[in-house]
């Protein structure tokens, strides 16, 4: 099997970015069975394996996303590759992180940083750690590029239109399926955020919670062909999009695979949302 630099980095922790970074930590914390508290220079919500911080921002905007890698060797590998490469290797503002965390930007400007993890935060909740950032780009080809060429990370998929043209590429920097994908799109930033609940049963569980609280679930649920995980969507305030997934695919000695630019590729049980 292809080794990636990066295999075994894992998203651990995002700082989204708010007109109203208070209300949004509420949110996350009553949606996500969360506990929010205030910090400084913003909010930080947390459960079991999730945490996600907000500062004061465009809405829907990303402030960084941040990899933890599990010793000191893998992060070593990932900051030496991306100076080979010749990345700008930036200073980490995440207080989740210590001195020896670093960051990068990526082609369209997102903010990656990389750390040791501190320990999964414990306290009782749904389970459902932070699991993978999907970005809009205009160019995942040179989104693609960059993290599997810079960073190390691993192509698993693609969506392909019917010239041959990437429209949507999933990359893992562990044996998940994916931990980042992106989609082309108008814009650029944020597509989703997603949340592993792990099992089938426990998407019940989690849109129950949805519909004692009234939050609509906008799309799911569903199954991903890409990954084969199943899903639900939730939107928050500000209009991003929150992925609950389960049974995302564990890789093993497989070829990228393409699949096609159309609806049942995004979701095999019914209606899909292309980005493009």
């Amino acid at each position: 099997m292809s080794t990636a630099v990066g295999a075994g980095a894992y998203l651990h922790h995002m700082q989204l970015l708010s007109s109203d970074p208070g209300r949004l930590a509420g949110f996350y914390a009553d949606a996500m069975d969360m506990a929010a508290r205030p910090i400084e220079g913003g909010w930080i919500a947390e459960g079991p394996g999730r945490q996600v911080l907000f500062a004061e921002g465009p809405d829907k905007g990303l402030g960084y996303a941040a990899f933890a890698c599990r010793d000191t060797e893998g992060l070593a590998a990932i900051r030496a590759r991306a100076e080979t490469r010749g990345a700008a290797i930036l200073s980490s503002p995440s207080p989740l992180f210590g001195a020896e965390a670093f960051g990068v930007r990526d082609p369209d400007g997102n903010l990656i940083l990389f750390g040791m993890s501190g320990g999964e935060v414990r306290r009782p909740g749904l389970r459902a750690p932070l699991q993978h950032l999907t970005l809009a780009t205009h160019d995942p080809e040179a989104i693609e590029a960059f993290y599997t060429g810079t960073l190390g990370f691993l192509t698993s998929d693609y969506v392909r239109n019917e010239t041959g043209a990437v429209q949507t590429c999933w990359m893992r920097s562990n044996h998940e399926h994916h931990t980042l994908a992106c989609f082309r799109h108008s814009r650029r930033g944020i597509d989703h955020h997603s949340y592993e609940a792990g099992d089938w049963a426990l998407i019940k569980d989690w849109c129950d919670r949805m519909g004692d609280r009234r939050i609509r679930i906008i799309w799911g649920p569903g199954r991903h062909g890409p990954g084969n995980n199943i899903f639900i969507f939730i939107e928050d305030p500000d209009g991003n999009w929150i992925e609950i997934s389960a049974e995302l695919e564990v890789m093993r000695d497989r070829a990228p695979m393409d699949w096609p630019h159309e609806e049942h590729s995004l979701n095999s049980w019914g209606r899909g949302i292309l980005r493009s």
